[in-house]
């Protein structure tokens, strides 16, 4: 999930007690996006009436009051690190696998981790080990950590869920747990190593040039900055943790309590009540047909404080439309049909879904609204993502650049040791501070990883990865090569697009890489079972690669900012990643053990885990890999000219709404969210994110402080809290004693919820 400008200039002022200089303050646009003339820069507040402006491109001078941290690498911040990820992991294979979205650890493990290691350090102080001092560095070590740890949730609710729905593995989920481990091995380790070089090029050369912002890191930098200052700040952070606290624990709560009453708790399903109440006879059951009801569900309403207005008024809209407009519309002239869940029932013989998948392209075969939407939701969401990523291939020609420039480094510090020269190294490797308007890097060569240690690390997967491919996937090594090399590609397409907006877009890389080997599998006449393994393991590897790297770039930022050695950061990031490395799988198996639906789905029955992304995935690997796709014809006539429509936006966006008139820029749809409200036949969830964002909306506006103080951090504990509220459910379902087995269905259509 992402947070939109104004959102982000807000939640990165936060209190500071200095800067490098205090100007006069900024007009109120400048204010809300963060931008001056000349630099990027952003607000920080002192007080009600003071102002200062700090330059977010350099690192920032260390807190005046605070002992400098000679050793911040600490086996208790690696450990409250580690923990704090690992909630954040297991609450996004929950949240991911109901609605295809995840969020990141690094607000959460930023705040969390104060107030552990600050009572251990307080309450135990001078003991060896978990009493000594604590500062900002150690708390941005407990973050990275926590980036380790939170990371690769993507690949368990997208891509291994669809390869079995489309039974390219096994029949057991748990006879796959090598199989499970071995992929991701692949995409955490690719992404840590490949993380290092990344550093360098994105946070110091070209962080300026590219107006590379990164608002969620920089963000948490500055609210670790703001808590262990001296004075006020301490305040501040008891603040900010016991409001994450407080919604951590009451999303937590509701979670687990609610599958013993969901119809009262948790889903308020207002019109099959009105239909109860008219006596099994009446209008109200068609609007509850369609999915329209209310859920109190914390952790969308959490995402809707961070995405901004934009995105939860398009994610709405894209739902009303579909499931309440178009929909409906389809239905009634007979292009598509639903299907009823109990006929001849006197009461529900009236309940009908719109959700069936099955019959697809058998004769006469008509269309569920589900299946219908699909095809123009994957249209929009590939047409959009691909557009934005081929308007700003600029940066993959500046990672180009960098690398050669490098590489010319390299050689000619090589010959120069052996007493040679080359004018033509030369003159290369001089473009280096020629072309990137590199910035100051505090970390001197002793505090960086150094260059053997990333490259053979990263030599080493690439190698394992090819392994892996043949032995256990069957699928050969230079599709293997290949699709590492689109993860790299890929990788400076998320971190750009995290970097400039916080919008991470992995989309873009999972069906583009999709694509491309839809051709290759096509080209070599794979049989459809082989070509569609490939095409998902593909995905799933660039992918995977894109996200870990995007998540610890990310992470190395904040550490730039609070001038954290980037070696320490390395090993707190690897700790990290080796338990996400074991944990992921074991919180899918434990997920897919509890609700077999989710990854053997049966038609018509219903699942507490939609999985969109799941459907998304399937629908591309099939469409470039099977002869013939039934598509609809107007499906596909509307999937067209949606698509189109997006890419012209995206034009019109970056090419004609600029200067002046780019702050009309927030008035335009969000196609990505639009596209996941087509998919996800599921309008709760936008009614949840759109209130949240409202919320947010006219709290930044009545009080800017408040909302800079609390916002964030409750958007993050109620995410976490539903997530991990989620994993206690699904080992009560294993257990036997889960609402399904003890609770009440009162207020449920169908008596079911």
């Amino acid at each position: 999930m992402s947070a939109e400008q104004e959102k982000t200039a807000a939640a990165v002022g936060v209190a500071s007690p200095e800067s490098e200089a205090a100007e006069a303050p900024p007009s109120e646009k400048d204010r809300r996006t963060g931008n001056s003339e000349d630099d990027v820069k952003v607000d920080i507040n002192l007080s009600d009436d003071e102002l200062v402006v700090t330059d977010i491109f350099k690192p920032l001078p260390p807190l005046e009051g605070v002992p400098a941290e000679p050793h911040p690498l600490t086996m208790r911040a690696v450990l409250v690190g580690v923990l704090l990820g690992s909630l954040v992991n297991a609450s996004n294979v929950y949240l991911g696998l109901k609605t295809g979205f995840t969020f990141g650890s690094s607000m959460f493990g930023a705040i969390f981790g104060y107030g552990i290691v600050k009572i251990l350090s307080t309450t135990f102080a001078g003991v060896p080990i978990i009493g000594m001092p604590f500062g900002p560095q150690e708390n941005s070590i407990i973050q990275a950590a926590a980036a380790g740890a939170g990371g690769l949730s993507g690949l368990f609710v997208a891509a291994l869920p669809a390869m079995y729905n489309l039974d390219l593995l096994s029949k057991e989920v748990k006879d796959d747990f090598g199989r499970i481990l071995t992929l991701t091995l692949i995409g955490s380790f690719f992404g840590l190593f490949y993380a290092v070089p990344l550093r360098k090029f994105f946070i110091v050369n070209v962080a300026r040039e590219l107006r590379l912002i990164f608002p969620t890191a920089t963000a948490t930098a500055f609210t670790i900055r703001s808590m262990h200052a001296v004075g006020s700040g301490a305040q501040e952070a008891i603040a900010k943790i016991k409001a994450l606290g407080y919604s951590f624990t009451g999303a937590l709560i509701l979670r687990v309590v609610s599958d013993y009453a969901l119809g009262i708790l948790w889903d308020w399903h207002i019109f099959t009540w009105f239909y109860i109440w008219g006596g099994y006879n009446n209008w109200a059951i068609n609007i509850e047909n369609w999915g329209w009801f209310v859920e109190w569900t914390p952790a969308f309403i959490g995402s809707g404080l961070l995405v901004g207005v934009n995105v939860g008024v398009s994610f709405f809209a894209g739902s009303f439309f579909a499931w309440g407009f178009l929909g409906p519309i389809l239905v009634h002239y007979g292009l598509c049909i639903g299907k009823q869940l109990a006929p001849g029932d006197e009461k529900w013989d009236a309940v009908v879904t719109f959700n069936s998948m099955s019959g697809m392209g058998s004769p006469g075969y008509v269309p569920s609204p589900r299946y219908w939407f699909l095809w123009p939701g994957v249209m929009v969401m590939l047409c959009y993502s691909m557009a934005e990523f081929l308007v700003h291939f600029k940066i993959i020609w500046y990672g180009i650049k960098y690398s050669w420039t490098n590489i010319a480094t390299s050689l000619r510090d090589t010959l120069a040791k052996r007493g040679k020269s080359s004018p033509f190294l030369d003159k290369q490797a001089a473009r280096t501070s020629d072309e990137a308007m590199v910035v100051e890097d505090f970390a001197t060569p002793e505090q960086q990883v150094a260059n053997w240690v990333w490259a053979s690390g990263a030599i080493a997967v690439l190698i394992v990865t090819c392994i892996i491919c043949e032995v256990q996937f069957h699928i050969n090594a230079g599709l293997a090569i290949l699709a590492s090399i689109l993860g790299i590609i890929f990788s400076f397409l998320a971190i750009h697009g995290s970097g400039v907006t916080d919008i991470t877009p992995l989309t873009a890389s999972a069906k583009a890489s999709q694509l491309v080997f839809g051709g290759v599998t096509t080209g070599q006449g794979m049989e459809i079972k082989v070509a569609q393994k490939a095409n998902l393991i593909a995905g799933a590897i660039a992918s995977a690669g894109a996200d870990m790297s995007n998540a610890l770039t990310s992470d190395f930022r904040t550490g730039f900012l609070l001038r954290t050695p980037p070696n320490l950061q390395f090993y707190a990031q690897a700790v990290g990643t080796l338990v996400a490395m074991f944990l992921a799988p074991g919180i899918f198996i434990l997920f897919a053990s509890a609700y077999p639906c989710i990854v053997f789905p049966v038609d018509d029955e219903p699942c507490p885990f939609l999985a969109p992304s799941v459907s998304a995935w399937r629908a591309v690997a099939e469409a470039v890999t099977l002869p013939n796709i039934p598509i609809p014809l107007s499906s596909g006539i509307f999937s067209i000219v949606l698509g189109v429509v997006a890419v012209l936006q995206v034009l019109a966006k970056r090419r004609w709404l600029v200067g002046e008139r780019e702050k009309y820029r927030v008035y335009l749809p969000n196609w990505m969210a639009v596209g996941v409200a087509f998919v996800l036949p599921a309008t709760h969830y936008a009614t949840a994110t759109m209130t949240g964002a409202l919320i947010s909306h006219f709290w930044l506006k009545r009080n800017p402080r408040s909302f800079d103080l609390y916002c964030y951090a409750i958007a993050a504990g109620l995410m976490a809290g539903e997530g991990l509220g989620g994993v206690i459910n699904a080992a009560l379902q294993l257990g036997n004693v889960s609402g399904s087995v003890y609770g009440t269905n009162v207020g449920c259509p169908l008596d079911s919820c």
